[in-house]
């Protein structure tokens, strides 16, 4: 039996889940993922992605991995290997995402000119 889950309310576990989709970095990270078409080193994503600490992007690798959108891989060599790529719902997760990229790409100029009337008032 699967469960329906309800983001609408308060105690769904969707919701702390769709609370991290709103972040950044979450957008950047899986966006490098899914357009580099090959597992990337940790090092890779940080370029790729400008301005993320190795903090932040320890932190949001580490969730993914959990939350199985990511797969870490392991390399027993010297010096040590990690690498990372998109697992299959990770995949569909980060084309979902580049909608959302696309759209805010797009419509930037329009964002911005509805921040510039809003703020003359």
């Amino acid at each position: 039996m699967t469960l329906a889950y309800d983001p609408y309310q308060r105690a769904c576990p969707s919701r702390q889940f769709l609370k991290s989709l709103g972040d950044l970095w979450t957008v950047l990270i899986l966006g490098a993922l899914r357009d580099a078409g090959e597992p990337l080193r940790f090092k890779d994503i940080s370029q790729r992605v400008d301005g993320i600490s190795t903090k932040m992007l320890t932190q949001t690798l580490r969730a993914f991995e959990r939350d199985g959108l990511v797969i870490r891989v392991q390399y027993a060599e010297v010096p040590p290997r990690v690498t990372y790529e998109l697992s299959e719902v990770g995949h569909d997760l980060a084309l979902a995402l580049q909608q959302v990229e696309k759209w805010a790409t797009s419509h930037m100029d329009e964002v911005l000119a509805a921040r510039v009337a809003h703020e003359q008032g």
